[in-house]
């Protein structure tokens, strides 16, 4: 067999290993970009990232939310950000009925500063607990019951139906990874990196167990597959090529 062909095989190989890796992370539901995008910046106070240079580049910075306009649950909750997602399954696949998004912009703060955050530039999902409700999409009200109707006519019969809701209260205290700038006035601001502000309302070694999703040993194993999938991939590619230029 020739050389540029076996270097083709390991190249093929690393797709079927990428797509399968790729497969089990997202059935374990984990989020392993976003947990490194989360972890990966150094932590300071709000009071600390007023004091500095703003460097550019992303940041975690921890502090208290501070609202004088929350939403208001009716229960007697506060909150500055309400998500809430609706779906319905049909032929094995979840559709989405509702995705609700309520938000109030905040202060973060600390007892030496505060800088001001709008929640609605959050990457998704909010890294908080959330509570997930699952079980017959017939006992939904309007307006789901008629959103769900349509989709049952156009896909097919219902099998299940979950919603899932994450909340960020005023009484929180928050982890936000954003990227510090300093505006005309001479002001720091944490502005939202690439993709959105990473926000959760939980330490960062829990954050971390949530965003490894059901089965840590998956998520693990998937990020490991794709990896190795990307180095033989590269060796492939680039070795079929240089045997092709040689002739080999």
């Amino acid at each position: 067999m020739p050389i540029a062909a076996i270097f083709g095989l390991v190249a093929v190989v690393g797709l079927v290993v990428g797509g399968l890796s790729v497969v089990v992370v997202r059935s374990s539901e984990a989020h392993p970009g976003m947990a490194l995008r989360l972890a990966g910046p150094r932590q300071v106070k709000v009071g600390e990232l007023l004091d500095a240079e703003p460097s550019g580049r992303a940041i975690r910075v921890s502090g208290r939310v501070r609202c004088p306009d929350p939403l208001d649950t009716g229960d007697g909750e506060k909150l500055v950000a309400f998500h809430r997602d609706v779906d319905v399954r049909i032929a094995g696949r979840w559709r989405s009925v509702e995705r609700l998004r309520e938000t109030r912009s905040f202060d973060l703060w600390d007892h030496n500063g505060s800088i001001p955050v709008d929640p609605s530039q959050a990457a998704e999902p909010l890294v908080t607990i959330p509570k997930v409700w699952r079980g017959s999409a017939g006992v939904l009200e309007e307006p789901h019951a008629s959103a769900v109707a349509r989709l049952q006519e156009r896909y097919g019969s219902v099998e299940a139906a979950r919603a899932v809701t994450r909340t960020v209260a005023i009484t929180d205290r928050l982890l936000i990874v954003g990227r510090p700038v300093r505006d005309q006035a001479g002001t720091v601001r944490l502005e939202p990196p690439s993709g959105g502000y990473l926000l959760t309302n939980l330490e960062l070694s829990d954050a971390m167990r949530i965003l490894a999703g059901r089965s840590r040993r998956g998520a693990t194993g998937g990020v490991i597959g794709i990896a190795l999938a990307v180095v033989l991939v590269s060796i492939g590619l680039v070795g079929a090529l240089a045997s092709l230029i040689l002739g080999a």
